[in-house]
């Protein structure tokens, strides 16, 4: 099961944290698709909110795992970790047994 976490204050969303696989075993072909999206997506909007939008972040990754929490976040960033969520949120939608969202209402505290 792959959990994602927002974190938010007063702005809105400032970062997230995923963590776990959506594959429940390794000759799961589903699982394996979903796992790709939720990690192209996270990966994407992390690029994005650092490399394009220029915002500090502090993040750590590693197997099945990554935190990703903008330092000084811009309405840019907060925009682009909105749809994140939402990108996810559609996801766990349609594969609710093997993504679970934490943190989904507007301004979530950690």
């Amino acid at each position: 099961m792959t959990n994602v976490k927002f974190f938010a204050d007063e702005g809105g969303i400032y970062g997230f944290s995923i963590s776990g696989h959506s594959s429940f075993d390794c000759d799961d072909e589903t699982g394996k698709i979903v796992c790709a999206a939720v990690s192209s997506a996270a990966y994407m909007a992390a690029n994005t909110v650092t490399e394009i939008i220029g915002d500090k972040a502090d993040a750590t990754v590693s197997d099945a795992f990554i935190d990703f929490k903008a330092k000084k976040p811009s309405n840019a960033t907060r925009q682009v970790l909105l749809g994140l969520r939402l990108h996810l949120s559609e996801l766990s939608g349609q594969y609710g047994n093997r993504i679970v969202l934490h943190g989904g209402a507007e301004n979530v505290k950690d």
